[in-house]
């Protein structure tokens, strides 16, 4: 499920939630609605292509995360921490998930 949030500043986030209502991944800031939808178009097109969707990355303390990236390889959302690899790959999935039941 996507959520969708107006922030201060008239700026718009997206959060990709899962079924149980955690929140799986929080994007960027955008400067308006209009380049979030463009961005989660782009990113409907590519939901195919988990290889450039994602990009996995260990923090300094060793936990594991998810950026999200569009067609051209910006980073425009984060996923929350993760205590092991497999974690990350399943959080990959349920993003995944929430990409395809959230953008129709």
């Amino acid at each position: 499920m996507i959520k969708i949030d107006k922030k201060k500043g008239g700026l718009f986030q997206f959060k990709l939630k899962s079924n149980n209502g955690r929140t799986l991944l929080k994007s960027i800031p955008f400067s308006s609605k209009e380049k979030l939808d463009n961005t989660l178009n782009d990113i409907k097109a590519l939901k195919g292509a988990k290889a450039k969707l994602f990009e996995r990355k260990t923090n300094t303390d060793g936990k594991f995360l998810v950026e999200l990236k569009n067609s051209v390889g910006e980073i425009v959302g984060s996923s929350g921490l993760y205590s092991s690899e497999a974690g990350m790959e399943n959080g990959i999935l349920n993003i995944t998930n929430s990409i395809e039941l959230g953008i129709k």
